[in-house]
C-alpha cells in the first residue's frame, strides 16, 4: 500500500467526489478498480466499496458491483462549493505555478478554498498548462481538540457538540482531499509535491496565504447568523463564519512600502505559527 494513513470511507468518497466535480473524471469514465483504489488510499477493499456505495447513493456513480469498475453518472449542472473564492485563489495559484518551485503557506479555518484551488491546479498540470518541478504546501488548521469559536447554536447550546463535530469532519475530509491531490501530482506527473499540516489550538479569525514568499493574501472571517438543517433536529439557527465569502486582499513584495512590509510580516507570522505548533504535530485529525 502506498500510504501509511488509514482513510475512512467518507474521506475516500470526498476525494473521488472532488475529482468528479473538477472534471478529472467525466460522464461515462470508468473509475480505477477497487484494488487500485485500495492501494492508492492505503485501505482494504471493503472500505473502498463503502465509499463507492456512498457515491452511488449520491447519484455520482453507476454500476457499483464487485465486478467491473463503476462509471461516472450523468451529472446535473451544479455550482461547486466555494466556487467564487476558489476562482480568486486559483488565479493567484496559477501565477505561482508558473515558477519551478511552488511554496504555499496557509492558515485558515477550513481547507475548502485551498482544496478547490489545488484541484484546479491539478487539472492544469494534467493538461500540460503548468508544470512546476516542486510544490510544497504547509497548512495550519484547527486541530481535533481545538477550541472552536464557531459554528455555535444561537440558543440550543445542547447542540453545540453536534454542530462543531460537523466542522471537524469537514476539516478532516478537506485535508484528505488535498493529500490525494498532492500524491497524484507526485505519482502521476513526477512533481516533487508534499503537503504538511499542523493543528491550531483554536479557530483563526483571519485566513492568510503566502505564495512563493512574495505574494500575501489575507481575508477576515465575518460572523453572521445562518439557518442550517441538522439531522434529527430540523432547521437550527447558528453563528458561523464563511471563509469562501471573505474577500482576499493582495500584497506583493515587489510593490515595496507597506505592501512589501505586509508580505514580510505575514511570512514571519506563518513561520512562527508553524514552529510553535510543532509539538502538537503528533495529533491526528
Amino acid at each position: 500500500m502506498n500510504s501509511s494513513t488509514r482513510h475512512s470511507p467518507q474521506e475516500i468518497a470526498d476525494a473521488l467526489r472532488a475529482r468528479i466535480r473538477a472534471g478529472d473524471l467525466k460522464k461515462g469514465d470508468r473509475l480505477p478498480t477497487q484494488a487500485e483504489l485500495a492501494d492508492e488510499f492505503g485501505v482494504e477493499r471493503g472500505t473502498v466499496r463503502q465509499a463507492l456505495r456512498a457515491l452511488q447513493e449520491d447519484g455520482l456513480l453507476t454500476h457499483v458491483t464487485r465486478g467491473s469498475p463503476p462509471r461516472v453518472a450523468d451529472l446535473p449542472a451544479q455550482r461547486q462549493p466555494g466556487q467564487d473564492a476558489r476562482v480568486v485563489l486559483t488565479s493567484y495559484l496559477e501565477e505561482a505555478f508558473q515558477e519551478s518551485a511552488v511554496r504555499i503557506d496557509a492558515v485558515c479555518l477550513t481547507a475548502e478554498t485551498l482544496m478547490w484551488a489545488l484541484i484546479d491546479m491539478h487539472r492544469l498540470v494534467a493538461a500540460g498548462k503548468v508544470r512546476p518541478a516542486s510544490v510544497d504546501v504547509r497548512c495550519l488548521l484547527p486541530g481535533p481538540d481545538a477550541l472552536l469559536l464557531y459554528p455555535t447554536p444561537v440558543s440550543r447550546t445542547d447542540l453545540t457538540d453536534r454542530v462543531q463535530q460537523a466542522l471537524r469532519d469537514q476539516i478532516r475530509s478537506q485535508k484528505a482531499v488535498i493529500e490525494v491531490q498532492i500524491r497524484s501530482l507526485r505519482r502521476d506527473h513526477g512533481i516533487d509535491a508534499v503537503a504538511d499540516f499542523r493543528p491550531l489550538p483554536c479557530s483563526p479569525t483571519v485566513k492568510q496565504y503566502v505564495l512563493n514568499g512574495r505574494l500575501g493574501l489575507e481575508g477576515r472571517y465575518t460572523i453572521a447568523r445562518y439557518t442550517r438543517e441538522l439531522p434529527g433536529e430540523g432547521p437550527v439557527e447558528i453563528f458561523d463564519a464563511h471563509g469562501t465569502q471573505s474577500p482576499l486582499f493582495e500584497f506583493r513584495l515587489e510593490e515595496g512600502g507597506r505592501a512589501a512590509q505586509c508580505v514580510q510580516d505575514m511570512s514571519k507570522h506563518l513561520d512562527s505559527l508553524w514552529d510553535l505548533m510543532a509539538p502538537r504535530q503528533t495529533l491526528a485529525w
